[in-house]
């Protein structure tokens, strides 16, 4: 069973435990729920940097990244460094995030935030509105066609950008669809975790205009960014590069402040 699949059955074991703990009402009921969003989206096509800074504290692939940095010093770095967006990863057994991170980062910045989990039901859509996200990222690899329309229509009903995954061109071609907002490319194989910039090169044709597109995986220099920006690509995810440090924010500082010389 690869790493994907043994994930998303966790997933469909939490969440369904996560249901009966906090019903959807009550989630309706929360104080974030009516705040007003930011549009990550917006903020990308605006950037000449387009970074979108990551809160990690391990993967897969990489195990611990760090474990030492606290969310609100993180976020408040991020904001100061003037990202774009922040990535905060509320899965707890594989990346040791939670959704408490996604409250703790909302309460210490203004930036949009994006929730980085693996969606697999609508209430993880109106969990994400109700913990303080301005966007939600879909998996094309785990979800049907159909999933991704009907979550990605309760997204956007509740004001939220939707970031929409992809490895490959199969992916590409199920996945294209009016509610979308930006189509992030994974160059990281999910099978065997090699990355490859190549896969957004490759890709970037198939993407239509009307989507802001993303690249995410093994961006960890300045020369990536620059490889990447003639390809049509205003985002760059970034994680394990700044979380790896011992001071996130001001590595995306430096980052930023280099790549805008």
């Amino acid at each position: 069973m690869d790493i994907l699949t043994k994930i998303v059955n966790d997933k469909r074991i939490e969440v369904n435990l996560r249901k009966q703990l906090i019903p959807i009402k009550q989630l309706e009921h929360s104080i974030l729920f009516e705040r007003k969003t930011v549009s990550l989206a917006k903020k990308l096509k605006e950037s000449n940097t387009g970074i979108i800074a990551e809160h990690k504290r391990r993967s897969p692939s990489k195990q611990v990244i760090n474990h030492d940095l606290n969310v609100f010093d993180v976020a408040k770095g991020y904001e100061d460094a003037g990202v774009c967006g922040m990535s905060v990863l509320t899965d707890g057994k594989y990346f040791g995030g939670s959704l408490d991170d996604l409250l703790t980062a909302r309460a210490s910045c203004n930036l949009p935030l994006l929730r980085k989990e693996f969606i697999i039901d609508p209430y993880q859509i109106i969990e994400a509105k109700a913990y303080g996200a301005d966007v939600i990222l879909l998996i094309a690899a785990i979800l049907t066609r159909e999933e991704i329309k009907t979550y990605s229509e309760l997204a956007k009903s509740l004001n939220l950008d939707v970031l929409l995954e992809v490895h490959n061109q199969d992916e590409l071609h199920k996945s294209i669809m009016p509610s979308l907002d930006m189509l992030g490319v994974n160059n990281r194989n999910l099978k065997t975790f090699e990355v490859s910039l190549d896969t957004s090169k490759q890709l970037s044709d198939l993407i239509p205009d009307d989507f802001v597109k993303v690249s995410e995986s093994g961006i960890s220099n300045i020369d990536a960014i620059k490889t990447l920006q003639p390809f049509g690509y205003k985002g760059f995810l970034i994680g394990e590069n700044f979380m790896k440090t011992d001071n996130a924010g001001l590595s995306a500082k430096q980052f930023i402040k280099t790549l805008n010389n």
